[in-house]
């Protein structure tokens, strides 16, 4: 895939870059491998909470034009778009708060482990490389970059290759806001060239956001090299709505949640799981209210849903849909593509699938959604988890008793309750089974990419332990 700027609402290619050579990637990693020794000894965290502040300022600042590239290239509503640029703002002002506190030494109980002191402390990892997804092309990337500049690590960025003005631009920003010189650096490079890069010595950690495909080579890759590594890969994320729930608020958030960023996100509710007693008019009102929704232009402030951000994408899911109708799933609205330029697909409603279908099991990465009748919440709960991802679910239901179960037995990374799954800097974000592993935000997230080192210092008394008994 060339590393291209390609406006999926035209299918037009609008700007195309030349891949780094060898020899500037080799000069990335030791230009970030030399800062990460001064960066981590000699920058304290008020210091790096200055620049990270800075950044953040520049990101609200040029909103409106970061904006117009991030739909340009992915083709989200300009809308989303500053939406996201705004949420990055936050997301680097929350760990220029927050990252001291988190990183805290963890005291010990130091007579239970005969020291005078002991204690756990966090410390940065070193050269880590990000390889990020185009659906949120800033979102994603800060991340990464805002918890692991501040614990005092180093960052490469390899973006996807349709995104490449947003990943010049977050590098860009970012040293604007007065981080060193080779904190973080952009590589425009293919995905072939990730595997060199992450078996370099100089390169301690990685964190890939993407594919199953992608999560597997490189997980493959850093199991290898024995580097911790974050993944953070698909989703089919259940949506379940119980006779109890405020179903009209239920119906509103399942369409902001299935077409958010034109049904390309991994935590987008895919999988729509309704009682009996209200599933005819949870999807009366559900097709409805997708049918109404405006496709178009991105950029026209009216656009509800805007293109797919591939033209592959775009097929799949239509050769998804088709499958399911032609084994006997009933297309309730939208389901064929639309007669234009660029890379549409309507908001499209799907019932009476069946666990022989393949889009039972499959996620589908567009506006489409499957709704699913279900007699009871044990029958909601597997139905649920029928799935090999494990990222986000949500349930609506106001029964406390119900509340529990679903919290207890969904197996997924967040179940959220009566509203829309989100990420929030304030809260770790992952999944689990085949969803990825290990976790995003809040203190689990920037502490991923920390060596959480032990440390002992005993005393005049404590020292001589020669006629003790001691066990590894």
């Amino acid at each position: 895939m060339p590393i291209a700027t390609i406006n999926p609402a035209t299918g037009e290619t609008v700007k195309t870059f030349t891949p780094a050579t060898d020899d500037e990637v080799e000069d990335a990693i030791a230009r970030a491998y030399a800062r990460f020794q001064d960066y981590r000894r000699n920058t304290t965290y008020a210091q790096r909470a200055e620049w990270a502040n800075a950044t953040a300022d520049l990101l609200e600042a040029e909103a409106d034009d970061t904006a117009a590239i991030m739909t340009l290239e992915m083709g989200k509503t300009l809308a989303s778009a500053k939406a996201e640029v705004i949420k990055c703002a936050k997301g680097f002002r929350y760990y220029a708060e927050n990252a001291e506190a988190l990183l805290a030494d963890e005291p010990a109980d130091a007579g239970k482990v005969n020291a005078s002191r002991a204690f756990t402390r966090y410390q940065p990892l070193g050269v880590v490389l990000a390889v990020m997804p185009w659906n949120f092309p800033l979102w994603q990337a800060v991340r990464f970059a805002a918890p692991a500049l501040m614990a005092g690590n180093v960052g490469l960025l390899k973006h996807a290759s349709n995104v490449p003005q947003c990943a010049l631009y977050l590098a860009d920003v970012i040293a604007r806001g007065g981080f060193p010189d080779g904190c973080f650096q952009t590589l425009l490079v293919s995905s072939g060239a990730v595997e060199k890069i992450l078996r370099d010595p100089r390169v301690a950690a990685a964190t890939l956001t993407g594919s199953e495909p992608a999560g597997q080579s490189v997980g493959a890759i850093a199991g290898d090299e024995i580097k911790p590594t974050v993944l953070e890969l698909g989703g089919s994320d259940p949506f379940i709505v119980m006779p109890s729930a405020d179903l009209d608020a239920a119906v509103k958030t399942a369409v902001t949640g299935r077409v958010q960023n034109n049904g390309q996100s991994c935590i987008a509710a895919k999988r729509f799981i309704v009682h009996t007693d209200i599933y005819d008019e949870f999807l009366e009102k559900f097709v409805a209210r997708m049918e109404a929704l405006k496709v178009g232009d991105p950029t026209d402030p009216d656009t509800d849903v805007g293109p797919l951000a591939t033209e592959s994408g775009r097929d799949e899911i239509a050769q998804q849909v088709e499958d399911a109708a032609a084994a006997g799933a009933v297309i309730r609205c939208g389901g064929e593509r639309l007669d234009r330029p660029g890379w549409f697909y309507p908001p499209t409603v799907i019932s009476d699938i069946t666990k022989d279908m393949a889009l039972y099991t499959e996620e589908v990465f567009g506006p489409v959604a499957s709704v699913y009748r279900t007699a009871d919440i044990d029958e909601a709960i597997e139905i649920a988890n029928a799935t090999t991802f494990g990222l986000g679910s949500n349930a609506w239901t106001q029964d406390q008793a119900e509340q529990q179960r679903f919290i207890d037995d969904i197996v997924a990374g967040a179940v959220f309750i009566n509203g829309m799954t989100v990420s929030y800097p304030e809260l770790p974000f992952g999944g689990v089974k085949r969803s990825g592993y290990g976790r995003e935000l809040a203190g689990l997230g920037i502490r991923e990419f920390c060596n959480a080192k032990t440390v002992w210092i005993g005393s005049a008394d404590t020292a001589d332990t020669s006629g003790s008994k001691k066990t590894e």
